[in-house]
């Protein structure tokens, strides 16, 4: 069992300079030309890999182009070009009313604000985060996705369970300036070494402080079970 750092803004820090080594070129893994590409790929990824969102948005960036093809687009043809990703029915759905908001309400243009973004249909929170930190270049939170949530919760940053009450926890620890950068070192962590089934603890650069450490630790801080 590792022993996490006191505080936790100390804790945070040292999580994040280790993982800047670890994975200096970390970064935002969706494929994307536009801010609408970005804001699409985004709703596509919900309960999808990236990597399966990349395969589809593939041949649907090429076949639509701007707002107005979405919007205009029968919902089932849409559907049908979607059929590879999880949900896409309703995503198909969510993406064509929210072109007609986009094409209707912002000229054709993806909005830069949280208020905006969060008022298109399936953008919570955590979408929108991704689209102003990359589409917009405003960084305001910290995205917190299933990867961030896990290991947040096994270093001991935080105790929350939802993702809306882990993000502000974690604003107030993270410095700023990382804001961004965080979720995208958590991601990659959670890929190659914290995983969700099975952490590899052995070879993971943060064990030595990390409260959920299979070596010793009983709890699965993420889970609340026994490993």
């Amino acid at each position: 069992m590792g022993t996490p750092l006191e505080p936790r803004t100390a804790q945070a820090e040292e999580v994040v300079d280790r993982l800047l080594e670890e994975y200096p070129d970390s970064t935002i893994s969706l494929r994307y030309s536009s801010r609408l590409e970005l804001l699409i790929a985004v709703i596509l990824s919900a309960q999808c890999t990236d990597e399966r969102v990349n395969s589809e948005t593939e041949h649907l960036f090429e076949k639509y182009d701007g707002a107005e093809d979405y919007a205009e687009v029968d919902e089932e043809e849409l559907a049908e070009d979607l059929n590879s990703i999880t949900y896409y029915n309703s995503k198909a759905g969510y993406i064509k009313t929210s072109c007609q908001m986009i094409v209707d309400e912002h000229d054709g243009e993806v909005p830069d604000t949280m208020d905006e973004l969060t008022e298109l249909q399936g953008v919570g929170r955590k979408t929108a985060n991704v689209v102003l930190q990359h589409g917009h270049d405003v960084v305001e939170g910290i995205v917190v996705d299933t990867h961030v949530q896990r290991i947040s919760q096994r270093l001991g940053l935080t105790e929350e369970e939802r993702p809306e009450a882990i993000e502000p926890e974690l604003m107030e620890i993270v410095p700023d300036q990382h804001w961004q950068q965080f979720t995208h070192l958590l991601i990659d962590h959670g890929r190659a070494t914290c995983t969700a089934r099975n952490p590899d603890c052995a070879d993971c650069v943060l064990a030595d402080i990390c409260p959920s450490e299979k070596g010793d630790a009983e709890v699965d801080l993420a889970s609340g079970e026994a490993w």
